[in-house]
Order: C-alpha cells, then sequence, then structure tokens
C-alpha cells in the first residue's frame, strides 16, 4: 500500500521530478562530452632503483655474508622513500630543472614512493609527457647527488643509487570521480527533484481519493468515476 502511494506521488508530480534533472543534464552533458575527448589525466612515470651508503674503500678486505650491507642498503632505501615526498626534494628538482629552462610549480609535482626491502620506486606524475622527461632526469639526478645534504649518516659522500630500469611515461587515465561527476550530478538532481515532489505533495492540501477523505473519518457517500 505505501509503494502505491509512492508511485501515485511521482506520478502525479512527474514535471517536478525533471526540472531539477533537467537543469543538472544540461551543465553535465557538455562536462561528459569534454571528458570522453580527453585521453588521459596526465602521465606518470616509475623508477625503481636501489642504494646504499658508499663503500668506504680504506678499510681491509672483509669475511662474513654480508648481511649488515644488505640491512644497510635496505635501510637507505627506506630513508630515501620518505625523503622523495618532501617539499625539499621536489624544490631540488625544480632548481636542476629550471637550469634547463624548465620553469615549473615544485607544489605542482606529485611524487609518490613505496619500497620492497633493497627496492626503491619513485613514481612522479606530470601533465605534459616532454616535461617529465626531464623531471624524471632531475629527480634521478637529484637522487645520485643530493642525499649527503639530508642525511648527516652519510658522511659527505651521496648515497650509491643504482637505476633499475629504463623509466617508461605512460598516459594516466583520468580519475574516476572525474569520468562519473556528470552522472553524479545528474543523480543529485533527481534526489532533488523526488524531495521536492513529496514536499509539494506533503504542503498540497487538496484529497483526490476515497482512502484520503477516509482516513479523515469522513464518510464517502458516493462518488462520480472520472470521464473515460
Amino acid at each position: 500500500m505505501e509503494l502505491t502511494l509512492i508511485l501515485r506521488v511521482l506520478l502525479r508530480r512527474w514535471w517536478l521530478i525533471l526540472i531539477p534533472v533537467v537543469i543538472t543534464a544540461a551543465f553535465a552533458i557538455p562536462e561528459f562530452l569534454n571528458s570522453r575527448s580527453a585521453t588521459s589525466g596526465g602521465f606518470g612515470v616509475t623508477i625503481r632503483y636501489t642504494a646504499m651508503h658508499a663503500p668506504n674503500t680504506t678499510l681491509p678486505p672483509r669475511d662474513g655474508d654480508y648481511q649488515d650491507i644488505w640491512l644497510a642498503s635496505e635501510l637507505t632505501v627506506n630513508a630515501l622513500t620518505d625523503w622523495v615526498k618532501t617539499s625539499r626534494f621536489a624544490e631540488e628538482v625544480v632548481q636542476i630543472t629550471a637550469a634547463q629552462g624548465l620553469e615549473i610549480d615544485p607544489a605542482a609535482l606529485v611524487v609518490a614512493s613505496d619500497n620492497d626491502r633493497s627496492i626503491g620506486q619513485l613514481t612522479i606524475y606530470w601533465a605534459d609527457d616532454t616535461q617529465l622527461a626531464a623531471i624524471v632526469q632531475a629527480a634521478i639526478e637529484v637522487l645520485r647527488t643530493r642525499t649527503q645534504t639530508y642525511f648527516p649518516q652519510l658522511g659527505d659522500q651521496p648515497a650509491s643509487v643504482q637505476i633499475l630500469d629504463d623509466p617508461r611515461i605512460v598516459p594516466v587515465p583520468p580519475p574516476l570521480v572525474n569520468r562519473f561527476a556528470p552522472f553524479l550530478r545528474v543523480g543529485l538532481g533527481l534526489l532533488i527533484g523526488i524531495g521536492l515532489a513529496f514536499l509539494v505533495e506533503y504542503l498540497d492540501p487538496t484529497l483526490r481519493r476515497r482512502e484520503e477523505l477516509e482516513s479523515l473519518g469522513l464518510p464517502v457517500i458516493a462518488s462520480i468515476p472520472r470521464e473515460r
């Protein structure tokens, strides 16, 4: 019974529901077409590397399984993983690109990082692939030459950083939020329209059906059927 009443309200106030849907669709359709024409959400590249404290060549040869060397490498990669996400790392990269004639905003540089034991991973996102190639080379140079500035335990020598594979720049798809935003707006318009229909129905004192009169305790003597 309640479902029937809800359907009656929706059918009676369909035009109120349609108004917000049409308004939101008018703004959402051009945005949807633009998102379909966009090929990507920019470009990304991942750099995998290993790192360790620069070996001290003045020490005599050693015996053993070198587990402490591997542990030191893992700790170095862990430190670099946190360092590359800082604003200082971005500023170092920007200084190098500026010297090459490429001015970028360090705040716009999106950098992510991760590590798997002694393997570090640096991911950079940028809107232009040509500029990103220059940014990647600058980031590698910073990794190889600037670490001793930020890690006193390295002494006056930068960490030994080895890039494991050639960085590959690939297109990045637009975020899901951007791709589904037009549909979300139309859905919001539909919810607003439904809410508006029920609000108008609640404020409307008109009685239309026998059940509504009987619910008020008024007897129905006769009814005139609708002309078909």
